[in-house]
């Protein structure tokens, strides 16, 4: 098997036994992004020269007796919006092309830290609104399941580049689904922690009461080796919550005997056939293996996707305000400052994050502030209250991840309606700030299926292992799409 094919826990034992040199591991990951990036396009930005340093810094740590960290050696690439210091962080806008902030995130500090190897930036919707990398300034990611499809979004880059084999980790940023999606339609496996576990410093704000940081990759295993070093309470982010991290990997036992899980029957009812028939039956695997699967009811999922979209537009209006041509990346000259405003903002921003920043200020504006965006709070309060009810009978819930499979390209400006219901199932436990995992467990016309599992707020422990069980069960996670290499 080829080093690109391998698990990040694998190429770690790999190197700890001396069998491989973190520089062999970097250099076999770039040796893949030259055969194929050219169809897949999840790239932004490559750093091959600082993440070969990085490696032979691994290496000579080794050499030394040092510990040179968990995650030594092990390539990771991260969502464009991750703010990297003295590396251009574009955010898939043409108004940050080339803006290098003056600090990193805190994520990435972590992950440095634990001697993790950059290999790059990856692409995404412009500033992470969409949910099919198609808004990105810069120009499309494809599906590495079928090129003529989406990988989803808004991390469409790191799903895509995780499925292609050009990087066995990512980090993306959820809001509304943006892991868990495109983790289903490109057939990998995407966390969002608990809102407040990782700390959101360094991450440029779509919706700052939704972001979350969470790991793409190939495996559970690998997912919990992430987490381990991006969570934990962070002073420079007063969000994120006073609890250490735990270690998420030893929670990695093949045991869900008794664990009780909850069926939406809305979400069931909203799959098509053969996404239903995908999660069917997965959940009849975790029932053979010991849980105790039952029907129940959250019925405010409809309303659910459009008090996301009010929240979400509002908040981006506020949180994009200081992008205006005065502190940060493109600035266009105009007769007045107003003018200069209008002409960056105009010349820098893409017609879909326009379309949500107007929405959004009229969202919030005298005398329409009570007719939506109350009225969206309110509805965020009903969800929650769903989910506490829930909690008083079940462990754990499961639902599909995504209503269809990846979707085709499409050449619209805007994207469809169909496009924004492809985060109907992932959108509830982002306003309700709960754990979620998207886990490939079958398919439908030849392309992925991923089955979502839902956790209460701080149970990522049972969420890894509930999701590693049933993994280790189906055997999906060797499988791999087949692309031409150049």
């Amino acid at each position: 098997m080829e080093i690109y094919q391998l698990t990040a826990h694998e190429l770690k034992a790999l190197m700890e036994r001396g069998e491989v040199r973190a520089v062999e591991v970097v250099q076999a990951f770039f040796k893949r992004i030259e055969q194929v990036e050219d169809k897949v396009k999840a790239f932004i930005t490559l750093t091959p020269e600082q993440a070969l340093e990085q490696a032979r810094a691994v290496d000579e740590t080794r050499r030394e007796g040092r510990d040179p960290g968990c995650l030594a050696g092990i390539p990771i690439a991260l969502k464009d919006n991750l703010c990297t210091e003295g590396l251009t962080t574009t955010c898939g806008s043409r108004i940050l092309a080339h803006w290098q902030p003056p600090l990193e995130a805190t994520a990435v500090s972590r992950l440095r830290k634990a001697g993790a190897v950059i290999l790059g930036k990856l692409n995404l919707d412009e500033f992470a609104m969409g949910t099919t990398t198609q808004t990105s300034a810069f120009y499309p990611t494809r599906n590495p399941w079928d090129l003529g499809r989406v990988p989803g979004g808004s991390s469409g880059g790191p799903a895509a580049a995780v499925a292609a084999g050009e990087t066995p980790l990512a980090l993306g940023s959820d809001t509304g689904g943006s892991v868990r999606q495109p983790a289903a339609f490109c057939g990998i496996v995407g966390l969002r922690p608990t809102y407040g576990r990782v700390s959101r410093w360094g991450l440029v704000a779509l919706a700052s009461s939704m972001d979350q940081i969470g790991p793409l990759a190939r495996d559970v295993t690998d997912c919990a080796l992430v987490l381990e070093v991006i969570a934990g309470r962070d002073p420079l982010d007063p969000t994120s919550l006073p609890i250490d991290p735990e270690p998420y990997s030893k929670a990695l036992v093949p045991q869900v005997q008794g664990i009780k899980v909850g069926i939406p029957r809305e979400y069931l009812e909203r799959a098509e056939p053969g996404v239903k028939e995908g999660v069917a039956q997965a959940l009849k695997r975790l029932e053979e293996l010991g849980a105790r699967c039952e029907e129940i009811s959250l019925p405010h999922l409809e309303p659910a996707l459009v008090a996301y979209h009010i929240i979400a537009a509002a908040e981006a209006s506020s949180n994009l305000a200081r992008f205006d041509g005065l502190n940060f990346g493109l600035r266009v000259s105009g007769r007045d400052v107003e003018e200069m405003y209008c002409n960056t903002r105009g010349q820098g921003l893409g017609p879909e994050v326009k379309k949500r920043l107007i929405l959004g200020t009229y969202f919030l504006s005298k005398g329409r502030y009570q007719d939506y965006y109350l009225k969206a709070v309110k509805i965020r309060t009903l969800i929650l209250q769903d989910f506490r009810k829930a909690w008083e009978r079940f462990d754990l819930l499961a639902t599909p991840t995504t209503p269809t499979v990846a979707l085709p390209f499409r050449e619209e400006t805007f994207p469809p309606l169909e496009n924004y219901h492809s985060d109907i199932f992932t959108i509830p436990p982002s306003l309700a700030g709960l754990p979620a995992l998207s886990l490939p467990c079958g398919w439908s016309q030849g392309l992925p299926v991923g089955l979502q599992l839902i956790g209460k707020p701080l149970q990522e422990p049972l969420l890894l292992q509930v999701a590693y069980t049933l993994e280790q069960a189906i055997e999906f996670r060797r499988a791999r799409p087949i692309l031409e290499v150049s």
